[in-house]
C-alpha cells in the first residue's frame, strides 16, 4: 500500500517542483519590485537589466513554437488516421470527441467576451499589467482585416515566409494539409517522415524544458520589472484570470454530469458515485495518464462498462482527447485580448478557434508547463494578441490547471458512458436471431 503523504511533505514536494518554484519566484519579483518602486529609488538600470533577462528567456520559449507546432500536427494527425482505422468503436470515439471539442470550442469564443463584458478586470489593474508587460506602451490592436483577403491569407504562397511572419493559421491549414498528404503516402515513406518529425517534436520539447528549468529565474525578472513599473497594482487582474480560467474549466466538469445522464442513460446519482474517486486523484495529482487506472476501475465496477470498452476509450481518451484544452486556452488568450485592449476581428476568433482545434489534438501527453505556451502562443498570434503575458500567466497556472485536469477526467468518462451505451445498440444490431 502507497503511504499516504503528511501535509509538509506534500508541501515540500510541492514547492520542489517546477510548479512551486515559479509560483515562488513570481511572488518574490513582484514583492521586491513593488518595495523597490515604494522607495522611489527605481535605478533604470535595475528595470532594463530585469527586462532584457525577462525578455531572454521569452524569446527562448518563442522560439520553439512554429518548429514545435509543425511537427507535432504531423505527428499527431498521424496518430489519429491510425485510431480512425482501428476499428467502429474508435473511429465512434474519434468522431465523438470531435463533435465536442467544436462544441466546446464554440462556446467558448461566444462565452468568454461575453463574461469579460459583464465581468471586465479591474480597469486600474489591466492597466497596471498592461503598463508593467509593455513598459506603459500601448499594447499593439489587432488590425482589422478584410474578409476577402483574410481568405486568400489562408492558403499561403510561402509556408516559410508565413512561419517568419508568424502567420499562425496559414501555418496551421499548410501543416494539415501536410500531415493527411503524409497519412496517404506509402508506409515505408510514412513511417520515416513520422519518425522524423517525432524526432524534431522530442527535440523541441528538450528544449523548452531546458528554457523551463531556468524559468524560476526569467519568471523572477519579468516579475521583479512588472513589480517595479506598477507595484502590486497588478494583482487583481492575476487572481481575476485565475477564477476565470478555472471557472471555465469547472463547467467543462459539470457538463459531464448531463452529457453521461442524457446520451449515456446513466443515472445522475450512480454517475456522480462513480466518477468521484477519479475526480480525487486528478485534482490531487493534475494528470490524466496517472488517474486512467482508477477510470478503468470505476467504469468498469460502477458504470457496468465492459472492460474491452473501458480498455480501449478510456486510454484513447487520455492520449487523443482533452475537453478542457480548447476551453482553458482560447480563455487565457481572450483574457489577453481583453486586458491588453485587442480586438479581434471574425475572421481572427475563426482563425482561434481553428488553431486551437489544431494544437489541442496535437499538444496532449505534454507535461503541463511545456504545454501552456505551445498551446496557447499559436492562439494568441491568431488573435494579434501579445504574448508577453503568457510566461505570468503560467507562474499561477498551477491553479487553473489543476480544474484542467478534473475536467478532463469527469469528459472521459462521461464520453465512456456514451460510446458503451452505442456499443450496446450496436452490438444488439448484429446479434443473431433464433431461428
Amino acid at each position: 500500500m502507497v503511504r499516504a503523504q503528511s501535509f509538509s511533505e506534500q508541501s515540500m514536494s510541492f514547492f520542489s517542483s517546477v510548479s512551486g518554484r515559479v509560483l515562488t519566484a513570481l511572488a518574490l519579483g513582484l514583492a521586491l519590485g513593488a518595495w523597490v518602486q515604494s522607495t522611489g529609488a527605481a535605478p533604470n538600470w535595475l528595470v532594463s537589466t530585469a527586462d532584457a533577462i525577462g525578455g531572454i528567456w521569452l524569446g527562448g520559449l518563442q522560439m520553439t513554437v512554429i518548429p514545435l507546432v509543425l511537427s507535432l500536427l504531423v505527428v499527431g494527425v498521424a496518430a489519429v488516421s491510425d485510431a480512425m482505422t482501428a476499428g467502429r468503436l474508435t473511429a465512434r470515439a474519434m468522431m465523438l470527441f470531435t463533435g465536442l471539442l467544436v462544441i466546446a470550442i464554440t462556446l467558448s469564443l461566444l462565452g468568454y467576451p461575453a463574461v469579460n463584458a459583464l465581468w471586465p478586470v479591474d480597469a486600474a489593474s489591466a492597466a497596471s499589467l498592461m503598463a508593467g508587460v509593455t513598459g506603459g506602451e500601448p499594447a499593439p490592436a489587432a488590425q482589422a482585416v478584410e474578409f476577402g483577403a483574410w481568405l486568400r491569407s489562408l492558403a499561403p504562397t510561402n509556408p516559410v515566409t508565413a512561419a517568419a511572419e508568424n502567420a499562425i493559421l496559414p501555418l496551421v491549414i499548410f501543416a494539415l494539409a501536410f500531415a493527411f498528404a503524409v497519412t496517404r503516402l506509402p508506409e515505408h515513406q510514412r513511417t520515416l517522415l513520422v519518425s522524423f518529425f517525432d524526432a524534431v517534436a522530442d527535440a523541441m520539447i528538450v528544449i523548452v524544458n531546458w528554457v523551463l528549468l531556468v524559468a524560476p529565474i526569467g519568471v523572477f525578472a519579468l516579475a521583479l520589472t512588472l513589480g517595479l513599473r506598477s507595484g502590486f497594482g497588478s494583482t487583481g487582474a492575476l487572481i481575476h484570470y485565475v477564477i476565470l480560467i478555472s471557472g471555465g474549466c469547472i463547467l467543462v466538469a459539470l457538463a459531464a454530469y448531463p452529457l453521461a445522464t442524457i446520451f449515456g442513460r446513466v443515472p445522475l446519482a450512480r454517475f456522480a458515485r462513480a466518477i468521484a474517486p477519479a475526480q480525487v486523484v486528478a485534482f490531487s495529482t493534475q494528470s490524466s495518464l496517472g488517474t486512467l487506472p482508477v477510470m478503468v476501475e470505476r467504469s468498469v465496477e460502477h458504470l457496468g462498462v465492459p472492460e474491452r470498452v473501458a480498455g480501449l476509450v478510456l486510454p484513447l481518451a487520455v492520449a487523443l482527447f482533452r475537453l478542457t484544452s480548447p476551453v482553458a486556452n482560447l480563455g487565457v488568450a481572450l483574457f489577453i485580448c481583453h486586458v491588453m485592449g485587442v480586438e479581434p476581428g471574425l475572421g481572427q476568433m475563426i482563425a482561434a478557434g481553428v488553431v486551437a482545434f489544431a494544437v489541442s489534438i496535437s499538444s496532449v501527453g505534454l507535461p503541463g508547463q511545456t504545454s501552456f505556451f505551445i498551446s496557447i502562443a499559436p492562439i494568441c498570434l491568431a488573435l494579434g494578441a501579445p504574448i508577453d503575458l503568457l510566461p505570468l500567466l503560467l507562474a499561477v497556472e498551477v491553479i487553473p490547471d489543476i480544474f484542467r485536469t478534473v475536467g478532463n477526467v469527469s469528459a472521459d468518462m462521461a464520453v465512456t458512458a456514451v460510446l458503451n451505451r452505442g456499443q450496446d445498440s450496436d452490438d444488439e444490431a448484429v446479434a443473431p436471431t433464433d431461428a
